[in-house]
């Protein structure tokens, strides 16, 4: 394991404010608002700030603050943050982030998990926490080939824990996390005391009768999901390689497909997304992915898990999986006691979680959405110390 610094060229900052200034902006249909996509008027604004006031080396700086490490495992690059609590009887506990996210989403709960008697807390409640890049994702590159989905960046993690010494462990995560999550705990129940997830997608399977008595937010959350706007999963899961040369090449363009999640996946879901996320710390996570140039490499996540496997149509057109990848099978419920926290953005279904996963713990909040360490810090950090205490 080396010490590592966030450490982007000058070069590298020159040369995106000269493409910021270059970008070739398409028309648009007048009147659309955010129905067709992100509007130029507002990624317009939100690019000139990127390129002349946003402070990308005072974020580094902040970053710097944090002690990371990179390792490989398994020929798999890996970069974390490790922060031991000031505790020496605190929990480890693993965080695991999403799409279009990175470590930087947690970087809101990392005092209050870390050394809850500075923050209000009762030190019973303390962590040292590991905070990976998923494998793709910001510093842990490049791929060290295909195959790298949530069952195997789960192979890779509980080795990384394993390596830092942690015999008993919690795991959260949220979005890609609260599927790497699971995965570790079916991997390595004996390591694991619990998992802790929000954003967490579940799915009908095609058994009869399961889309029978679902009360009426549920039958709600299951046409939210039916209906949400899945553009940016088709692309990720079938063309992943193909839609990266666009990202890749162009800052505005990787701007918008992410700006356009922070839109669509924050609460209120009908205000701006700095409404709900600072504008800085959006900013910092594009940053990230134009910077390590990870557009395509963090979406393969996708195709490993949709394409990659054998998901499927029911007659009437609502997608299901078939339950070929042991983490999602049913039938093989997970053993590791398991919390879900759902906030009102989501569209978990209870029954179908509790068939794929060992519930113990059920929590619904009235505000917060998808990022919900960035826009309901204090929810998160509450929902975690309560779960994991009563499993010490």
């Amino acid at each position: 394991m080396r010490s590592f610094r966030v450490d982007i060229p000058q070069a590298r900052l020159d040369d995106l404010t000269a493409r910021l200034a270059n970008t070739r902006w398409p028309d648009e249909v007048p009147g659309v608002g955010w129905s067709r996509g992100v509007p130029l008027d507002y990624l317009k604004d939100l690019a000139e700030y990127w390129r002349t006031r946003y402070d990308w080396r005072a974020q580094e700086a902040a970053l710097n603050h944090l002690p990371q490490y990179v390792t490989t495992v398994d020929g798999q690059n890996i970069h974390f943050v490790h922060v031991r609590s000031p505790e020496p009887d605190a929990t480890p506990l693993v965080l695991l982030h999403g799409w279009p996210g990175g470590f930087v989403d947690f970087l809101d709960v990392i005092g209050p998990l870390s050394d809850p008697r500075a923050h209000g807390g009762d030190p019973v409640d303390a962590f040292h926490l590991v905070i990976p890049s998923l494998p793709g994702f910001g510093f842990s590159t490049p791929l060290a080939g295909p195959g790298m989905g949530s069952t195997r960046m789960a192979e890779v993690l509980v080795r990384l824990m394993s390596r830092l010494g942690y015999e008993r462990y919690g795991v959260h995560g949220y979005d890609t996390g609260s599927w790497v999550g699971p995965a570790m705990g079916r991997q390595a129940p004996e390591h694991i005391i619990g998992v802790h997830v929000n954003a967490l997608v579940t799915f009908p399977i095609g058994t009869d009768g399961e889309l029978d008595g679902l009360s009426e937010v549920e039958q709600r959350r299951w046409q939210a999901m039916q209906n949400f706007n899945d553009g940016y999963l088709q692309c990720n899961s079938k063309r992943p390689q193909t839609v990266a040369y666009g990202l890749h090449d162009s800052p505005v363009g990787q701007l918008a497909w992410i700006v356009e999640k922070f839109k669509e996946l924050t609460d209120p879901e009908d205000g701006l997304p700095e409404e709900s996320i600072d504008r800085d710390r959006m900013l910092t996570d594009v940053s990230l992915y134009w910077f390590t140039g990870t557009a395509g490499s963090a979406a393969q996540v996708y195709y490993e898990e949709m394409s990659g496997n054998d998901w499927s149509d029911t007659t009437d057109g609502d997608a299901t999986r078939d339950g070929s990848d042991d983490a999602w099978a049913a039938g093989q419920p997970a053993t590791v006691p398991t919390a879900v926290l759902v906030s009102g953005h989501d569209v978990t279904i209870r029954r179908w979680a509790e068939r794929d996963h060992h519930v113990v713990r059920w929590t619904e909040l009235d505000r917060g959405g998808h990022f919900l360490a960035m826009e309901a810090p204090d929810l998160l950090v509450a929902d975690v110390r309560d779960f994991f205490r009563q499993l010490r």
